[in-house]
């Protein structure tokens, strides 16, 4: 498969990040996705464009939010592990709240600045390895105005930015035995891109045009139904960032 040599990342942040503590947990449970998850919750189609994926080193993947299960569906069907962020609520939940905290999921509390949580993406791509980000911050069929963590974690980590269409996914989990008929799920990666970065402090408005010249990047990947606040493509722009 080819893929994008990736960069170092600049620094690391916290304590470092070790991918192979947790690899014997998440093939089981990506065992489970397969073989449990795609047969009885879900129909899953696949992953289009999979060549768009590093094949090593750091990346953040941005993706539309559907459904509760669209972390699922994309964790699920890559070759490479990722490590999702998910709002910290979804930990509590019975007995879907045990999964996250088995794979290791960075929980984000909403509504303000999660400092802790910023610490442990970034300490996840010092290590060389991938982030998976909802920009909009929760489940919605029409993409939202996208918080600006995606493009602050960008900017920082030097990180390619993989976006990921997500479509299918309506009214799953659910369960049913025979799914032959059912459209199922997909998952479309487009083009990396990495931002332009410049030495000093990113302000706020800075941070806000490259969210959205991002948002637009994966509103164009979906249908006209799904694009939401994006909906008008005319308004995209590509000043801060290029393709990687």
């Amino acid at each position: 498969m080819h893929g994008l040599a990736a960069p170092r990342i600049r620094r690391a942040t916290q304590n470092e990040y070790h991918h192979a503590r947790f690899e014997a947990r998440r093939r089981v449970l990506r065992w489970l996705i397969d073989n449990v998850g795609y047969r009885v919750f879900a129909k899953f189609n696949g992953i289009e464009n999979v060549e768009h994926l590093p094949v090593s080193g750091p990346a953040i993947i941005m993706m539309n939010h559907i459904a509760m299960i669209d972390p699922i569906v994309v964790l699920g069907g890559l070759p490479r592990n990722v490590v999702p962020m998910a709002r910290h609520d979804v930990f509590s939940l019975p007995l879907w709240g045990v999964f996250p905290r088995i794979w290791d999921v960075i929980p984000v509390r909403r509504g303000e600045v999660d400092r802790r949580a910023v610490q442990r993406a970034l300490a996840v791509l010092t290590a060389g390895e991938i982030v998976l980000v909802a920009p909009e911050g929760h489940r919605n069929p029409q993409l939202q105005q996208g918080k600006v963590g995606v493009a602050y974690l960008a900017a920082r980590s030097g990180a390619p930015v993989v976006p990921a269409a997500v479509e299918g996914t309506d009214g799953y989990p659910s369960l049913r035995l025979d799914r032959s008929k059912e459209p199922g799920a997909t998952v479309r990666l487009g083009r990396p891109f990495r931002f332009k970065v410049s030495s000093g402090r990113l302000d706020r408005d800075r941070l806000r045009q490259m969210t959205d010249e991002a948002m637009y990047i994966l509103a164009a990947m979906l249908p006209e139904s799904r694009r939401g606040h994006y909906s008008d493509l005319s308004h995209a722009t590509m000043d801060t960032f290029d393709f990687a």
